[in-house]
């Protein structure tokens, strides 16, 4: 496989070193005996990983670690329902993969590349279920059951060939914070072996620690990237109240691992360019406080509560019960761990390869200002660089 700048890897899945090996893996799925974000710190503190700057000294041999997170994982950790079954199944629902760069690897035989074609897209819901599912959020907004509700939905294509390619066209896509391939099972370039691979473009920070400091950047609010679409952004009423609730959320999310009265909301409603949209972003960060590890920062944070809706708990059941097929390796979280830091995106604007069929998801959030039409034609234009540089 070929990392995001193009640099070979010995290993099969990219990480922000470049030039690191595979030296230890651990995954978990929905029905495994344990506690995932337990298990997962853990598994990370064996190489003294998950808590920068305390605990043993850094390991010269271990680089740090790639980890993803999936939608039922993260639901899991906050101990809320869970959806229909993931579309993907071949992906963990928790991949952890420990990285080293003690000595050289010899890189394995070039995997010669079989053309790649990607069929047409077959959608989960129909544009007129999706705009049903709008409605009934509406409704439940309505009755007080919850205030905004984040709804997805999921397309998947037959392919031929090697993914591999445009994969990496997709993390290079413009304004992808999170560029990054992750894959396991075999060798993408035959996946029949059980293969599978998620690559992001995700302009969002799910969480960041370093220096004491935990920050995360929830993006909510879509316009076209034209000078009028950015003025409706910051125009819009429906829009703003729709960032503002789900800031709220996430200063609650890190007031849970925060050291009291630290929690500030250090940028608000600005807005930044993704691929042809302008989106809204804000940050709230804090003092992280004592005795925090990555189990209750992975419990505070998980899942994405721009992907989920408020109140949080109360979102995830309308999610549960609306979307027809699981959010998979979308809605989750992908990053990069190691001595100093801890940098999860959000993995929105993330598509996932199986044996047989890519897979992307897209969506948005509903309030009672939301129009169904307008709510599933913003889901597709989210989708639509990714298909664009799939079909490429």
């Amino acid at each position: 496989m070929f990392g995001p700048y193009g640099e070979h890897r010995p290993s099969n899945s990219v990480t922000p070193c470049s030039r690191s090996w595979e030296r230890s893996r651990w995954e978990w799925r929905v029905g495994d005996p344990g506690d995932p974000a337990a298990g997962v710190t853990a598994f990370l503190a064996g190489f003294g990983l998950g808590r920068p700057g305390v605990g043993p000294g850094p390991d010269p041999a271990v680089c740090g670690a790639t980890l993803f997170i999936s939608a039922a994982a993260g639901a899991v950790m906050a101990a809320g329902p869970l959806g229909p079954p993931s579309p993907v199944p071949a992906v963990p629902d928790v991949v952890a993969v420990v990285h080293g760069h003690d000595g050289a690897r010899e890189a394995p035989a070039e995997v010669s590349s079989r053309p790649w074609r990607c069929g047409p897209w077959e959608r989960s819901w129909t544009l007129a279920e999706h705009a049903e599912a709008v409605d009934r959020v509406r409704d439940a907004i309505a009755r007080g059951d919850v205030y905004q509700v984040n709804l997805v939905g999921h397309a998947s294509a037959a392919y031929d060939g090697d993914p591999g390619p445009a994969l990496q066209r997709v993390t290079r896509l413009p304004g992808a914070r999170y560029a990054l391939v992750l894959t396991g099972g075999s060798d993408l370039a035959g996946t029949a072996g059980g293969g599978w691979a998620i690559a992001s473009a995700s302009p969002e920070t799910l969480v960041r620690v370093e220096n004491g400091v935990v920050l995360t950047r929830p993006i909510k609010g879509t316009r076209p990237a034209t000078r009028a679409g950015r003025a409706q952004l910051l125009a819009s009423p429906k829009e703003r109240a729709e960032h503002v609730m789900i800031v709220d959320l996430e200063r609650n999310d890190l007031a849970r691992v925060a050291r009291t009265g630290s929690v500030e909301v250090t940028e608000l409603f600005a807005v930044r360019r993704w691929c042809d949209l302008w989106q809204a972003e804000s940050e709230v960060t804090a003092r992280l406080a004592e005795d925090v590890d990555l189990t209750a920062l992975l419990r505070a944070v998980c899942p994405g509560g721009s992907v989920t809706g408020a109140p949080k708990l109360a979102a995830l059941r309308q999610i549960a019960d609306l979307e027809p097929v699981g959010r998979g390796a979308s809605m989750g979280a992908l990053g990069w761990i190691d001595h100093d830091k801890i940098d999860l995106g959000l993995t929105i604007r993330t598509v996932a390869v199986d044996a047989e069929r890519v897979h992307l998801w897209a969506g948005g959030g509903i309030t009672w200002g939301s129009d169904p039409e307008a709510e599933v034609a913003e889901a597709d234009a989210k989708a639509a660089p990714l298909r664009a540089a799939l079909a490429r």
